[in-house]
């Protein structure tokens, strides 16, 4: 575990930036600069982090950083690392630099997952972090790969016919785990040391990492700022957002929830998931949770809880 004495007391994601109140993937990136190790290079896709924390002339960001397309977060960060160890076979730089890319979920799963796959095969060594804040938020909420069944959103609207988004969440943590990499971890800013902990981790594994962190978006999920950590919590507590890591093969259910919450505590709290309260789309919210409890007891098999 990472203690709290060897966390940077340095704000490396400073104040000033233009992300909401309450901004889930805000809390995310300052959560990350606590867990480096040393000197680190960021790469960040297109997305609301960047769009906000980057706007010319300012900048958030107190370590080297790229802006780099929406699609090829993951790309940039192989050419940087790769540039890096060929400064070091020369000699021309003796220290470990490391490398960080970071992208939303639609430049995760949907636009990057190419560049992302790629990336993952050659085996760079660098770590990938996805803000998950579950639609594509800076362009208008749009629905990605990553937003759950039956959210509403601009271009899955809650209707009559189709309660919101029909498909469901791909397993983002599964898709890169299946690519033999030796790190895998899905992480929520409502645990902290969880969270931190994670990174670290990712950042000392040779080779490359992945973590997906769920993200509360005020916005999107028509929620209360206040209600971010709430939400994040609440997401673990219902199930509906395990948290686990794979380690060199290994699965660990980090948080165990024996006694889940309903996952309808999760939902009423977000504008985005209003219309499945009405009497006739009942039965949405039971899928919802039996979706959730299957998703949580594979992992809990795999992790030898069950």
């Amino acid at each position: 575990m990472v203690q709290l004495k060897e966390l940077s007391k340095d704000e490396l994601f400073g104040p000033g930036h233009r992300l909401c109140a309450g901004c889930g993937p805000a809390i995310s990136m300052r959560m990350l600069t606590k867990a480096f190790r040393g000197p680190t290079v960021i790469t960040n896709a297109t997305g609301c982090v960047e769009i906000a924390s980057s706007i010319y002339p300012f900048n958030a960001w107190r370590v080297p950083y790229f802006h780099s397309a929406f699609e090829n977060a993951a790309a940039t960060a192989g050419g940087i690392e790769a540039g890096y160890k060929a400064l070091r076979r020369k000699g021309a730089i003796k220290e470990q630099i490391d490398v960080i890319a970071i992208a939303g979920d639609g430049g995760t799963f949907d636009i990057g997952i190419q560049a992302l796959s790629g990336a993952l095969e050659r085996g760079h060594d660098f770590v990938f972090l996805c803000y998950d804040n579950e639609a594509y938020m800076n362009t208008g909420i749009q629905r990605s790969g990553a937003t759950p069944h039956d959210a509403a959103t601009t271009t899955s609207p809650a209707g009559k016919k189709i309660p919101g988004k029909p498909e469901w969440k791909k397993d983002l943590a599964g898709i890169c785990i299946a690519h033999g990499i030796d790190y895998v971890a899905t992480v929520t800013v409502g645990y902290w040391n969880d969270y931190v902990t994670k990174i670290r981790k990712a950042i000392e594994v040779e080779g490359p990492a992945v973590v997906h962190a769920l993200a509360p978006c005020p916005l999107g999920w028509r929620s209360d700022p206040k209600s971010t950590m709430k939400l994040s919590r609440l997401a673990v507590q219902t199930r509906y957002f395990p948290l686990y890591e794979y380690d060199r093969g290994k699965y660990t259910l980090n948080i165990p929830v024996p006694k889940p919450q309903p996952v309808e505590e999760f939902l009423k709290l977000q504008g985005r998931f209003r219309h499945l309260f009405k009497p006739e789309l009942k039965g949405e919210i039971e899928r919802i949770q039996s979706f959730a409890n299957k998703n949580y007891e594979r992992i809990a098999r795999l992790s030898g809880v069950l």
